[in-house]
């Protein structure tokens, strides 16, 4: 199968380390998914940029995720480490790209970077940040991604835009990647964050059953032609979760109804199922151009349903 396979770290959302008091055993909870991600043949592993759980605030452990990139990156040795995605607005990009490339090198060459618009409002609003409407979110995205993309590449970086300005920041090292480190842009928007894809995007991440996964697709391809892009130069990826056992029924039983009310009719398109029903899942996935299947798997802690899924799914 060409698939291939990321995990989403449990690290904040819908409270993954709800229960572990000790901020120390969660991080090295945290720290074992990754591990053996890395182990059983995982591609990627990747983090929310999130500050508290979600999708309801709550006083339970919540790792900063710039900071856990670069720990992540010394505490594996071969997978890929990914944000799912950065929030443009909590970071200025220069400084973003900055960071990236100090991470580029700290896991010899592992770093994708993810960023979007941003959507959370109440998380804006707690740590003081402005919450522009969702065209200026975009806006700024824009300009950000331009940017980071000048910092990773060009001597000295230059860049003026209406929210963000750079007059010749030196950025050394640049990373280990080349040409830059791959930026993946997440989101679905078909008219602007799709062709932001399509312009300085290296990858992308969009949602929604297979049909809308295979429709947003064609929207990217039709934006590359426009802009006189190749759209095979961009990695495709799409997020699902997992749960898998030996029959379809049991591997639902498992499923909290949290999930259920969260994602609708979308939980028809999960991997939940025996090894069969998965796998049948996943040539859906391929046939509508997914090539990065980024997994949250429902007891994100649990080692071994990293591990039964590798031995079923990763040669």
């Amino acid at each position: 199968m060409a698939l291939k396979f990321g995990v989403s770290l449990p690290q904040g959302w819908t409270m993954d380390l709800a229960g572990i008091k000790d901020p120390v055993e969660a991080y090295e909870t945290m720290t074992r998914v990754a591990q053996t991600a890395d182990e059983t043949g995982f591609d990627s592993v990747w983090l929310v940029d999130h500050f508290h759980t979600i999708p309801r605030p709550s006083q339970e452990v919540t790792f900063e995720c710039w900071t856990s990139t670069a720990a992540l990156a010394r505490d594996t040795k071969r997978v890929r480490i990914g944000q799912m995605v950065t929030c443009n607005g909590y970071r200025n990009p220069a400084i973003l790209a900055k960071m990236a490339s100090t991470v580029d090198v700290l896991s010899h060459g592992r770093l994708n970077f993810g960023i979007g618009a941003g959507w959370y409002e109440h998380e804006y609003r707690a740590y003081g940040y402005e919450y522009p409407d969702a065209p200026e979110r975009l806006r700024m995205l824009r300009e950000a991604v331009q940017v980071i993309k000048n910092m990773w590449t060009q001597e000295e970086a230059i860049f003026e835009g209406k929210y963000y300005q750079v007059r010749g920041a030196i950025n050394q090292p640049k990373g280990v990647q080349k040409p830059h480190i791959p930026l993946l842009i997440g989101g679905g928007g078909e008219k602007v964050t799709l062709k932001l894809v399509a312009q300085y995007g290296d990858a992308c991440n969009v949602g929604g059953d297979i049909a809308t996964i295979k429709h947003k697709f064609n929207v990217i391809k039709d934006h590359c032609a426009n802009v006189g892009r190749d759209y095979e130069s961009i990695h495709r990826t799409t997020t699902t979760f997992c749960s898998l056992a030996e029959t379809d029924a049991a591997a639902l039983a498992q499923v909290p109804d949290f999930v259920k009310n969260q994602f609708g009719d979308r939980i028809n398109n999960a991997l939940i199922g025996s090894p069969a029903t998965i796998r049948q899942r996943l040539a859906e996935y391929e046939e509508a151009g997914v090539q990065e299947l980024i997994i949250g798997f429902l007891d994100r802690t649990n080692l071994n349903s990293i591990r039964n899924f590798a031995q079923e799914f990763i040669s």
